[in-house]
């Protein structure tokens, strides 16, 4: 399953990746908001590379903002495999999404807590990070469900709805194909 993961990830990653940043260049025209230095700064920071005053090299934000997309995305073809699939696992790794954002730029000293940001800005990043992780599901899940039902879905095809009376799956039958 892991393996399978691993390239199916990726592939969906950065395809959410590249919708979200449409999406953002579409809401940038429209709302003049300024594109974001932020994951090239923190790119630098993590990596002790050289910081810049100002605009960041497009290559290193670039760096940051896909390679942070594509890997993510590794995460997300794991619960598509595992069985965890559909609008309510890409809204569970939306919050993921949030997270890992969050918990990167606030580590570096880059960012400030959600909290603190004017109202405004906090719902854009939240319906881009939103985009991205429903991208990033739908492609996960398409590539999954080539390989059947996951072993949470065989587990729940048992009996549907969870159940104290029903038992995990046999081992040989819960690891994927």
């Amino acid at each position: 399953m892991m393996k399978h993961a691993l390239w199916q990830g990726l592939i969906a990653g950065t395809a959410g990746g590249i919708v979200m940043t449409l999406g953002e260049k579409i809401e940038q025209n429209l709302t003049r908001r300024p594109d974001s230095h932020v994951p090239a700064r923190v790119l630098q920071r993590l990596t002790d590379m050289v910081e810049h005053p100002g605009a960041q090299p497009l290559p290193v934000n670039w760096a940051m903002h896909f390679g942070q997309a594509a890997l993510l995305g590794v995460l997300r073809s794991v619960m598509a495999n595992a069985g965890l699939r559909g609008p309510l696992a890409s809204a569970q790794f939306t919050v993921v999404r949030l997270t890992n954002d969050q918990i990167l730029e606030n580590a570096t000293g880059v960012g400030a807590p959600p909290s603190t940001w004017p109202r405004k800005e906090l719902v854009v990043d939240v319906l881009h990070k939103t985009l991205y992780a429903f991208t990033t599901g739908a492609v996960a899940d398409a590539l999954a469900a080539r390989r059947g039902p996951g072993p949470g879905q065989r587990h729940a095809a048992l009996r549907p709805g969870r159940r104290a009376d029903i038992g995990p799956l046999p081992r040989a039958q819960a690891y994927g194909r």
